[in-house]
């Protein structure tokens, strides 16, 4: 017998509260590694695949070359070392971005670095680019076969100076381009000194020819909320101009306005993802398919928490989502609701594809003057 969703949400909840009582970063480690587990048993995988994935032939679309069977994705930064790439498509995600990683091993910043802002659902994290390196991902990604298109988001070495960044994340393209469904150049996090500023055009383009240089794989840059609208048309034409195959907009943002969370301002410096993110998100969305989303496929990410905040941010123009927050406050089934309500607006919007649907509440992109 089928369980009402609201008994399903309720449920849940009450498994939150009591995950939630352990710290932040451990409660992550212990419940990725159940997840792995689980769906290390390839019949049961299956069969978690077959319940939870996105079955409805209306949400699969190609975007740079690359066949998606459903838009939501599972965002860079819980999969930082591809140790779950069995994992994504079991539990409803239309495909998963692992990472980041970069060319060399680093440990990240000190713990305690991640933390709850339950009373706005949201996450701060200052994590660091914590990872193995770029070479361990790729020997996993050499070993094993997904059944889901699998990203990989590179990031610049925290101890690599700024003047050596570009063949920083050349040598992290090199190792993992070949293996990528897709690559994203993180130029975007708050959480490495420095990096930000990587996204300023003339320290950006060297960075992505040099990367579009290296691989044969669709190449797309990451991009911070807390941009200039200017700033954010200039990435927008760069990549144009370079050949890119889209923007991920957005990552973190450093904003503290309008949280309600109590005692916010005594945990740190970090990047905030969440509901708190959503409108300069979207935002940012609108403005880049205003400008080049006849050109580029645009990835939106940041504050997704229903099927209604998935479907807004596809009318405006995004070819594909991506969620990491939503995931932690809505639970193992949280990719399987924002599918299916996905698939009913598609059905009842008399849309015969996912593709129809992109940017159908936008106005056409407009081209800046040559």
């Amino acid at each position: 017998m089928d369980i009402p969703r609201d008994d399903r949400h309720r449920m849940y909840g009450l498994v939150r509260r009591l995950l939630f009582l352990v710290p932040p970063e451990r409660i992550h480690t212990l419940v990725f590694a159940v997840l792995r587990g689980v769906t290390t048993v390839a019949p049961v995988r299956r069969v978690l695949h077959r319940l939870l994935g996105p079955a409805d032939p209306v949400l699969a679309s190609t975007v740079f070359g690359v066949r998606f069977p459903g838009p939501l994705g599972l965002a860079a930064g819980f999969d930082k070392d591809g140790t779950g790439l069995f994992t994504w498509g079991a539990m409803g995600f239309g495909y998963a971005e692992v990472g980041t990683v970069t060319a060399h091993p680093q440990p990240g910043n000190p713990a305690p670095r991640m933390f709850r802002l339950s009373h706005d659902r949201a996450l701060l994290n200052r994590m660091g680019f914590n990872n193995a390196g770029a070479g361990a991902l790729a020997v996993r990604l050499a070993r094993y076969r997904p059944d889901v298109p699998i990203g990989v988001n590179i990031g610049k070495t925290k101890t690599t100076p700024p003047a050596e960044a570009v063949d920083d994340y050349r040598s992290s393209a090199r190792l993992v381009g070949p293996l990528a469904s897709y690559l994203v150049v993180n130029v975007s996090s708050p959480n490495t000194p420095g990096l930000r500023d990587l996204q300023a055009v003339e320290s950006l383009r060297p960075i992505l020819s040099a990367v579009l240089a290296e691989t044969s794989a669709p190449v797309l840059v990451k991009i911070a909320p807390d941009l200039s609208d200017s700033d954010v048309d200039d990435i927008a034409d760069l990549a144009v101009e370079l050949g890119v195959a889209g923007i991920v907009a957005t990552n973190t943002t450093v904003s503290r306005d309008g949280l309600v969370t109590p005692g916010v301002e005594e945990l740190g410096a970090g990047g905030i993802s969440g509901p708190p993110v959503a409108r300069r998100a979207a935002e940012v969305l609108r403005r880049l398919y205003g400008r080049v989303g006849d050109r580029l496929a645009l990835i939106s990410v940041g504050g997704i928490e229903t099927a209604d905040d998935a479907w807004d941010r596809i009318t405006a123009g995004a070819s594909l989502l991506q969620g990491y927050t939503g995931f932690i406050y809505g639970g193992g089934l949280w990719p399987k609701h924002i599918h299916d309500g996905i698939a009913r607006r598609l059905h009842h919007g008399g849309f015969a594809s996912l593709n129809e649907a992109i940017g159908s509440a936008a106005t056409k992109p407009d081209r800046p003057p040559s």
